[in-house]
């Protein structure tokens, strides 16, 4: 299971024009065919954006927060 922290993306604010280096740094952590989890703070429109660039990267996308716990994006698995 690989985490990624979108907090450690951006000091302060995530910026938009820094949106394709975001992607690039998830799908570079996220590396192909594992389970990700997504957490940290940051914009939805983030979260969005990554999710979108790892379906057909990740085999499952889970999204992890203090109030929702686990929340399952896709799941691509056999079993």
């Amino acid at each position: 299971m690989t985490e990624i922290d979108l907090s450690s993306f951006f000091i302060n604010n995530a910026k938009l024009c820094d949106l394709d280096a975001y992607i690039k740094k998830a799908i570079d952590l996220a590396g192909e065919g594992n389970d990700v989890v997504l957490t940290g703070a940051g914009p939805v429109w983030l979260y969005l954006k990554i999710a979108h660039a790892l379906h057909g990267k990740a085999r499952k996308l889970i999204y992890r927060s203090p109030v929702t716990g686990d929340v399952v994006i896709f799941d691509h698995s056999p079993e």
